[in-house]
């Protein structure tokens, strides 16, 4: 880890705590005098930091440091949405930034739940659309782009699952099964070539399922530590997507998997 101190702006106690998150998922572990040495703070305050991450399950705590919490956590753990913000956010962005530059004016598109997908929804805010239709299950999503005259959100109802801000069940599916969309953006949390793309609840999978039916075209958006990772419900085999949007740390093997089965894959 680079000992050299974090710029002597002071920094606000959100930001130096995601920026720890980042930096655990990155190394894989950390000191608290790695850390201390690192914000330029004391062992006191990083500790408190590291508690505090700890009890929201942004990283798992170790003697003297920490870990990333996907070390101690089975893939199948259906992570707060809040804490999967805090990871490998900068390659989210990134993502994020790719994905929206596909959208054409005049769209229909469907932005799935996700910490990923959210950041397609804030990109979309800095765009000049004429018009565009945003269609979405996720609470935060709606809330990104209201306010917005050019941009028509229609909002799916049904059962609020409070870890993702998103709505499933048989009232989404009804409301989505009478439309359809140009480009469906689906954020994922375990793709793995073998099985498929994946998600820890059954009732989000069956509605990403039908997204995929009524979409011309599927996107999924993900980071590299989502990749080889599986969940609970399967959402659908990788031969169904027609692209992956994912961050440069890919593992090559994976990418090409991908690509022998005929998904187009975008490094970021």
């Amino acid at each position: 880890m680079n000992q050299t101190p974090i710029a002597s702006r002071r920094l606000l106690v959100e930001e130096r705590r995601r920026l720890i998150v980042d930096l655990v998922e990155q190394q894989g572990r950390a000191t608290v005098e790695e850390l201390a040495t690192r914000f330029g703070t004391s062992a006191v305050t990083i500790r408190t930091d590291l508690e505090v991450l700890a009890r929201s399950s942004a990283i798992a705590r170790s003697h003297g440091g920490a870990l990333p919490v996907t070390a101690v956590t089975p893939a199948t753990h259906d992570t707060p949405l809040n804490i999967k913000e805090t990871r490998c956010h900068a390659q989210k962005l990134r993502i994020g930034q790719a994905a929206a530059k596909m959208i054409q004016d005049g769209e229909t598109i469907i932005l799935d739940s996700g910490s990923t997908t959210v950041e397609i929804a804030r990109q979309i805010r800095q765009m000049k659309f004429e018009s565009l239709t945003v269609i979405t299950n996720a609470l935060n999503i709606a809330l990104e782009l209201s306010g917005l005259p050019q941009i028509r959100v229609m909002m799916l109802g049904g059962l609020l699952r409070q870890t993702s801000y998103s709505l499933v069940g048989p009232d989404a599916e009804q409301a989505l099964a009478k439309l359809s969309a140009d480009r469906l953006f689906l954020g994922v949390d375990g793709l793995d070539p073998e099985v498929g793309v994946t998600t820890p609840d059954p009732l989000e999978a069956a509605l990403n399922a039908l997204m995929i039916r009524v979409s011309r075209q599927t996107i999924a958006v993900l980071d590299a530590s989502k990749l080889g990772q599986r969940s609970l419900s399967v959402i659908t085999p990788v031969q169904n997507l027609h692209m992956v949007i994912t961050d440069s740390n890919a593992a090559i093997e994976t990418v090409e998997t991908l690509r022998a089965a005929g998904v187009q894959v975008v490094l970021v």
